[in-house]
Parts: C-alpha cells; structure tokens; sequence
C-alpha cells in the first residue's frame, strides 16, 4: 500500500497530538506519513519521567518559549524549531516488534537517505557518539571518526483493541537537521539536561546539518536547503510503500 502524505494542516497543532492521530488511521487501516516542522520545543520520551526535576525544568523551559513535549517513542532528547524537518508514517503491522523493528528502520533509513542524495548530501547509518538520542539508526554524514549525525530516527507500536491474531500501529518517525542552526539547538539540548540533572551533555561537532554538509562538500549556496530537501522527501514519500 502507497503512503498518502498527509496536509500538516489536516492534523493537530500539537506535534503529541498529530502523532496520535496518525497512529489513529494506521489503526483503521490507512497508511499515512506526516512531514512538518515544529516550533521552538524539546521532545524527550517518556522514560525522563525518572527525574525528579522534570516538571520543574518543563515548566521553565515552557515559560522561556521552549515547551518540552513527551513524546510516544523511546530514544533521547531531540530540539526541535525552525530548520529540522520531521518526518513520520504510520501503518497497520501484522508481526510484532521483535520479528520487524530492525527491518522497518532499514526501510526508514533507505528512504531517508536516498531523499538526502537528491540534495547531494551522502549518508550512511551508524551510531555517532556525543550526538543527542544517539543510535545505530542515526544517518551520519562522513566518514569513521569524522561521521557526524544529520538524522535521528524512532518507532513506536501501539496493539490495536479487538485484532485477532493480534495486529499494532506502527509510528516509523525521523527528525532531520537541514537548516538548523545547530549550535542554538545543540545548546538547548544540553541546557535542559542539565536543568534535571541527568549528568548528559551533547557536542556540537557531532553533529551536521544539510547545508553545513552541502557547504563542507564544496556545494554552492544559494538559500535555504529545507525547500528544496522537503520536495525531494515529499516526492520519495508519495511513491514508497509501506515495507
């Protein structure tokens, strides 16, 4: 089944919310991807709620203009705002998490990189150390200890009530550094980590954006990337099939 991609303005304001409402259509058999980007905020998942600071930290964050959302999928912390594109398909999986996480970020990751390509920015997956919500899933732009990470990726399954055998919702998310300045959000990041004392820090060389990469691989630069990535993704999303 081919993705419908979903008009952003079809979906809640809030980024929790609209990735409800996907996991929602997934359920009832749809096939749907989502591909925006988000205000000024933070994204940590839900096992943060182990600090006893949270609350305190979110609340100030919030008050300064960060809100600081909890989101479904696992993982680290993840800034968000202007230049980070998301990406996320939702769809109905038949086996569970176990049999086919693997080969869903393999797909998720396939698709990604041969969007970054159209932009010419060659990627590989990889873990890179020192980047925030580090994993083997990340897409890395560069080479052994010069990689740096350009894109997170996250999954999250949800059962469905009454299937039999049972069926999940599938959320395949990635979070995409294309204009972003990187040393705000990098410091951002570490800011909120330090607020609830989770003893965590984020270097800024490990990670990359599109147009730093584009700019570091001698490309001209004549604008913004994230018009011109966000067609190309938009594109490889309309004529993918759910893996």
């Amino acid at each position: 089944m081919r993705f419908l991609l979903v008009d952003p303005s079809e979906l809640p304001a809030d980024p929790m919310a609209a990735e409800s409402a996907l996991l929602e259509r997934a359920a009832a058999g749809e096939c749907v991807a989502h591909v925006w980007e988000a205000p000024v905020s933070l994204a940590v998942p839900r096992s943060y709620r182990r600090h006893p600071t949270l609350d305190e930290a979110r609340a100030r964050f919030a008050a300064e203009g960060c809100p600081v959302h909890l989101r479904l999928s696992g993982g680290g912390l993840v800034p968000q705002g202007p230049g980070i594109l998301n990406f996320s398909a939702a769809w109905m999986e038949a086996d569970a998490a176990g049999v086919r996480a693997e080969a869903i970020y393999l797909w998720l990751c396939g698709l990604l990189r041969d969007a970054l390509a159209e932009v010419a920015v060659p990627t590989h997956w990889q873990a890179v150390e020192g980047s925030f919500c580090d994993g083997r899933f990340n897409l890395a732009w560069g080479e052994g200890e010069a990689a740096r990470k350009i894109v997170g990726t996250a999954q999250y399954w949800r059962p469905i009530a009454g299937t039999a055998p049972r069926r999940y919702a599938v959320l395949a998310h990635a979070v995409l550094l294309v204009d972003a300045d990187i040393r705000e959000a990098n410091a951002r990041a570490n800011a909120f980590e330090a607020a609830i004392g989770s003893g965590q820090r984020y270097r800024e060389d490990r990670i990359v954006s599109v147009a730093q990469a584009r700019a570091l691989g001698g490309l001209p630069c004549d604008g913004p990337c994230m018009p011109a990535f966000a067609r190309a993704l938009s594109a490889k999303v309309r004529a993918a099939a759910a893996p």
